[in-house]
């Protein structure tokens, strides 16, 4: 067959390399000549050319001559040229629900599926963890990979990985539920919902909200947060859900299959569940073992022992590998000391996550570096100063924009506007490293140096270079010396 790709962006690309990979004659157009697109999106156009897609770039009016099927991305303007043609010529177009469906023929291993606002990375971290600890060879795809999910399973597909592991265990953000909306689940995790990404949907919370929902009706099993009981229950007529909560005087987790009980140092799991259809039967039970994280990692850990007891692992793994857990990259992530003050790098952007990593610091005088927190999403910047301004001493917003690559201060000022009459010290920032060099300005020997903000899961290397650099010279430049503690 001969493909038409409309759009060499974050749906195009997996949907022609997937395509490519099974034999077909696949073309990827867009007016955007290859220079203009992000130099991570080039590299992959790049990779897939290698492979056989052929690049139609930089073309306004493409043809379409001898195509069987086009592709559009969801992006693609009405009012477009490629988009008019394809309707003059009646073209047959390929659906997000027909690339679910060749996605799901390729992919013949169990889903391990994990979705949420908050927190899916880290869970699939941890459930990777559990089933590697198990003795399963895992194919885990997650944002830790890269930032946009759907590219990593398409890799992983093209890569062998379906032929190679026993289990898939998959980070599933609302972007790769939206491409692949009927993705096969063996077991799902709904972590929970907050406002996120609504500029995507409209500003509206219920488009959002249908979107994730993707995960109630594809899973063969749904364990879902007691906080979402009432969302699934008013928007599906699905009575088999098992519930996970984590043990707090203002939860409710007395419908809870799964609870977790956290004490210093230590987890404790509680489990019931009946007549489970992964084919282990009943489970009930409860185990105690190490856990060195506190703050949100206790419920992460919960969901993910829940997913692996309902799959049919054993306790002594998931206790193996909760003891073994030490937090992961760009989640409360300590780089060291830099003149003698500690830093850390946290990926929260969302209010609650954004609160929950402060609140850790409470008593620590804080100074705080912040992303543009403008991604392939538009965010309230206001309401991040808002909230940021009554914990810590001294706000350093960043302007450099990661998707667009380019520095939008009105962004950065946007944060400390929303600051404004709160105790936080503003300071603006062109770049991270810049902010990074502010950061020891504003600060002395035993602060905390706080990064939070969504754009370091796009290329950590590079950005903890860049932080790493700023603090490096902030140190020379300001107190003359630099000293650094592992």
């Amino acid at each position: 067959m001969n493909y038409k790709i409309i759009g060499g962006g974050n749906a195009g690309r997996p949907v022609a390399r997937l395509l490519n990979y099974l034999g077909h004659h696949v073309e990827v157009t867009d007016p955007k000549k290859l220079e203009d697109f992000h130099p991570d999106f080039k590299a992959r156009l790049l990779q897939m050319e290698k492979e056989g897609v052929i690049l139609d770039l930089g073309n306004p009016e493409p043809d379409f001559t001898d195509i069987d099927y086009v592709y559009m991305a969801p992006t693609l303007p009405k009012t477009s040229y490629a988009y008019k043609k394809v309707e003059e010529l009646n073209l047959k177009v390929i659906t997000n629900e027909m690339v679910s469906d060749i996605l799901n023929d390729a992919i013949t291993l169990d889903i391990i599926g994990i979705t949420g606002t908050m927190g899916k990375t880290t869970t699939t971290y941890i459930t990777t963890s559990i089933f590697e600890a198990a003795g399963y060879k895992v194919w885990s795809c997650s944002s830790l990979n890269q930032n946009l999910v759907s590219e990593v399973i398409v890799d992983g597909i093209v890569n062998g990985k379906n032929e190679e592991c026993d289990i898939c265990v998959f980070e599933l953000p609302h972007g790769t539920a939206g491409l692949f909306p009927k993705i096969n689940v063996k077991v799902g995790l709904f972590l929970n919902i907050h406002e996120d990404h609504l500029s995507e949907f409209g500003g509206s919370m219920e488009r959002y909200i249908q979107r994730k929902m993707f995960i109630v009706r594809n899973s063969e099993t749904l364990i879902a947060s007691n906080h979402l009981k009432d969302l699934i229950e008013e928007r599906s007529d699905r009575a088999d859900t098992l519930y996970y909560g984590w043990e707090n005087p203002e939860w409710d987790t007395s419908f809870c299959n799964f609870v977790g009980i956290g004490t210093k140092g230590n987890i404790e799991i509680k489990y019931d569940a009946d007549d489970l259809k992964t084919g282990v039967g009943s489970i009930h039970g409860d185990f105690k073992g190490p856990f060195q994280m506190k703050s949100y990692f206790y419920e992460n850990a919960t969901g993910a022992a829940a997913a692996a007891l309902t799959y049919g692992v054993d306790e002594e793994p998931i206790i193996d590998a909760l003891s073994k857990f030490k937090g992961l990259e760009v989640h409360m992530e300590n780089i060291g000391k830099y003149n003698g003050r500690e830093v850390i790098l946290d990926s929260a952007f969302l209010t609650e996550g954004m609160r929950l990593t402060m609140e850790y610091f409470k008593d620590d005088e804080v100074t705080l570096l912040l992303d543009n927190f403008d991604t392939t999403t538009e965010r309230d910047k206001k309401e991040v100063g808002e909230l940021c301004g009554d914990f810590v001493n001294v706000i350093v917003a960043t302007g450099f924009n990661e998707v667009r690559q380019r520095i939008e201060m009105d962004a950065a000022q946007e944060i400390l506007d929303g600051a404004e009459g709160k105790k936080a010290k503003g300071v603006l920032a062109g770049t991270m490293e810049e902010g990074a060099k502010l950061c020891i300005k504003y600060s002395k020997p035993g602060d905390i140096i706080l990064h939070i903000g969504p754009v370091i899961m796009h290329d950590r290397p590079r950005i903890v270079s860049s932080i790493k650099k700023g603090l490096k010279e902030g140190c020379l430049e300001y107190e003359g010396k630099f000293e650094y503690e592992d």
